[in-house]
């Protein structure tokens, strides 16, 4: 029970950073998971739960999103997401994390450091971040980080962002989510938490969104960059307690 009460506050935790990133749970909630479960269960359960929480988050930021970036950041990242899911158990998942963790800490180290490097909002940027962080969700269960940084980049408001992030993602939890369940991500007590991470959605998103409205578009821009970082030094800070 106790573990159990952890595991609903650290899910609760990443899902109000989550929305107040804009980038959705899975990038907080993918290693908390990994503290409670193997990494294939963390993949089944982490689509699964973002399937909620991105469902909640558009109908919390229902005010429109941007169908242009919907479409060509979305279609990409749902049909590279197959593929990554797929290949997930061929690769090292330990490999792939650190990979994952040096890139999120570069990017937004980098973009913090010198606001000037950013990147162009360009057609072809969308469709290959799209790509990327479809291939790395399906892998590693987590692309959040690089769709916000390159939604940042289309200087998006912040309802707007939130909910074109999540619509894009919804298309690539659904996808991801059939083939972890074809290939036996999803066991009978992961399941068993949907219940709690359905209540950890709706209260997250909510406090999340209350936190949003005090925030000014320069600061929710900054602390995106700054969640990414965090999780990139998390991420990186237990493979070095796995492997090292």
């Amino acid at each position: 029970m106790e573990e159990l009460i952890y595991f609903f506050l650290l899910a609760l935790l990443a899902e109000i950073l989550g929305t107040v990133g804009g980038f959705g749970s899975s990038m907080l909630f993918v290693p908390i998971a990994g503290l409670f479960m193997d990494f294939h269960s963390v993949l089944g359960i982490t689509a699964l739960f973002h399937v909620a929480s991105n469902i909640t988050k558009i109908a919390f930021f229902r005010k429109g999103f941007d169908k242009k970036l919907v479409l060509s950041m979305g279609i990409p990242a749902v049909l590279l997401v197959i593929v990554g899911a797929y290949f997930s158990s061929l690769f090292r998942s330990d490999v792939l994390e650190f990979l994952l963790a040096i890139f999120l800490i570069l990017l937004s180290a980098a973009l913090l450091l010198f606001p000037q490097l950013k990147l162009k909002a360009t057609q072809g940027n969308a469709i290959g971040s799209g790509m990327l962080s479809g291939i790395i969700a399906g892998m590693l269960g987590t692309g959040g980080a690089i769709r916000g940084i390159a939604l940042t980049v289309f200087h998006l408001k912040t309802e707007v962002f939130i909910a074109t992030s999540a619509m894009i993602d919804l298309g690539v939890d659904l996808s991801r989510s059939v083939v972890y369940v074809l290939e036996g991500y999803v066991h009978r007590k992961e399941m068993l938490l949907i219940p709690m991470l359905l209540v950890a959605s709706v209260v997250g998103t909510y406090t999340g969104k209350r936190i949003l409205e005090k925030l000014s578009e320069e600061q929710f821009r900054k602390i995106v960059l700054v969640l990414v970082l965090f999780t990139g030094l998390f991420t990186l800070g237990r493979w070095v307690a796995v492997n090292v």
